[in-house]
Parts: C-alpha cells; structure tokens; sequence
C-alpha cells in the first residue's frame, strides 16, 4: 500500500527535500532529494511534516558523531 498520495504539500514546504513525480501511472508520487538534510532545513522539513493530509512523514534527530 502506498501511504503517499502525491498531494504536494510537502514538496510546497521544503523543495530542496522533496519534490513531485509526475511521470507515474496512477497519480503523482513524492520523490525525497535528501534523506539527512541539513540542520538549516530543519524549519522547512518540519512544516512538510506538519501539513502532510496523510501524516506519512516522520522526522528522527540522530546524532551528528
């Protein structure tokens, strides 16, 4: 089952992270550019997060060692 249905709202928040297939069959999926984005992202990756209609998106904080 795919948990993402290709809304967007999360490419909208953080285009540097994420960003829209449009080439699928069925209905555009989300692509991730960056797995471990940068700390300066942190803000934007937390709204992509937030206003997910699907709540797909979980961040984790690891540490940096």
């Amino acid at each position: 089952m795919q948990l993402c249905q290709g809304h967007g709202e999360c490419a909208e928040e953080a285009p540097e992270v994420f960003a829209i297939d449009y080439e699928t069959a069925v209905y555009p999926r989300v692509r991730v550019l960056q797995s471990r984005p940068d700390s300066s992202l942190s803000g934007k990756v937390e709204a992509a997060a937030k206003y997910c209609p699907n709540k797909v998106i979980t961040l984790l904080l690891l540490d940096e060692d």
